[in-house]
């Protein structure tokens, strides 16, 4: 009953881990048609680290000029 429950956990960390890096690749797929690059955009790495695994994604730091596009960016989006 416990390794099943072991199991039903670990699929269900790699599901979510996996959809977490699909997202991350979404995410910087948008972002680069429109011009912006958050180039620490990545699973976050304590997501790994966690029993079971905690899911988050990382969006980073950027600088003044990138933040500024993406405040434009999503702007226009909210009209």
């Amino acid at each position: 009953m416990a390794t099943e429950r072991r199991a039903t956990e670990r699929r269900a960390a790699a599901d979510g881990m996996a959809e977490a890096e699909a997202v991350c690749e979404e995410l910087a797929d948008v972002l680069r048609r429109t011009g912006i690059v958050l180039p620490s955009l990545m699973v976050d790495p304590v997501t790994y680290g966690y029993e079971p695994p905690r899911v988050l994604v990382e969006l980073g730091r950027c600088n003044v000029e990138t933040t500024r596009k993406l405040i434009a960016v999503l702007k226009r989006a909210a009209q």
